[in-house]
């Protein structure tokens, strides 16, 4: 890689990869007391292969978090040998305690040769990545003909009543904002992610979720206590402003005030996509080439008019 390309490379890096494996390891000792939205993808995911009338006979859990899902898929009917990889090092460790093989390596780098795996799934962790085309990319290729892609991740909304809190909050109080929750990905953008890293049927569907708390300090210790507190890449002249005593109290009272329930609980939105694809395969069904159709579409909707009549 030539100078001004790795400096590109830099440029485009939102989050700090060892920040982000720092705080997973900082959650990972009490990460099942904050685990409640991991514990209902894992439930989701298996629901969802439930409705694949398939085995997978290796397979991989990417970004495995302390285990859940990895213990999940290995005590379903239709999963045969399964791994795991996980880039914070306490948490691989947890994993493998529940008996699960598992590699401390990092997401956007995958160290499997190409298909390797009948199945990849991956529960709340792809927001983290810097270049998530590349890591699908990846994925796709250590994906066996006909293999299974399976993930999902935070997208676009999620915590929309906390970003606007504190960007209210600081706006009053300083000259400018500082960034403070990680950009994610709207539904649209995904599914054309999945299309352009070269998986065939592509499918992205969203789960919206509202999550009640006594207060907005509750939500902070849950994200906290996940490891999900912001990991941005220091830049020169991008430095990130701490979040201040006053700055929190303003921004606690925006919440209350905005976003608040009539009994004083406060609401928090967690915008879910869902993900999966298959790698390319012969005996995939194909579309149509264009041209190819035996009937006009003013020819079906004359059908379906007489039909109806």
């Amino acid at each position: 890689m030539t100078d001004a390309s790795q400096k590109n490379a830099r440029n485009l890096e939102v989050f700090d990869r060892g920040r982000v494996a720092q705080n997973r390891n900082r959650a990972a000792a009490q990460l099942d007391q904050y685990d409640f939205l991991l514990k209902r993808a894992s439930s989701d995911l298996i629901s969802r292969l439930d409705d694949v009338s398939r085995s997978f006979p290796t397979v991989l859990d990417l970004g495995s978090h302390h285990g859940l899902m990895s213990e999940a898929l290995d005590q379903h009917s239709s999963i045969g040998q399964i791994f795991a990889l996980e880039r914070a090092g306490s948490l691989a460790r947890q994993t493998r305690h529940r008996g699960i093989p598992t590699i401390q390596g990092d997401e956007e780098t995958l160290p499997f040769k190409d298909g390797s795996f009948d199945l990849i799934s991956s529960a709340l962790s792809l927001h983290w990545i810097n270049d998530l085309p590349g890591a699908l990319i990846q994925i796709r290729k250590a994906l066996k003909p006909d293999g299974l892609f399976l993930g999902c991740l935070f997208a676009a909304g999620t915590l929309s009543e906390l970003r606007t809190s504190l960007i209210e909050a600081e706006s009053s109080l300083t000259a400018g904002i500082s960034p403070r929750l990680s950009p994610l990905a709207g539904l649209q953008d995904l599914a054309g992610l999945l299309q352009r890293s070269g998986f065939a049927l592509p499918v992205a569907d969203i789960d919206h979720i509202t999550v009640r708390y006594q207060h907005p300090m509750s939500l902070l210790a849950d994200l906290r206590g996940s490891g999900e507190q912001a990991a941005f890449v220091s830049k020169p002249g991008q430095e990130r402003r701490p979040l201040s005593r006053r700055m929190l109290q303003r921004t606690c009272e925006v919440y209350q005030d905005r976003f608040s329930y009539p009994d004083g609980k406060v609401r928090a939105s967690f915008n879910i996509a869902w993900l999966s694809g298959w790698a390319p395969s012969d005996n995939q069904p194909k579309p149509l080439k264009p041209g190819s159709g035996k009937v006009s579409l003013a020819a079906a909707v004359r059908q379906n008019a007489r039909r109806s009549e």
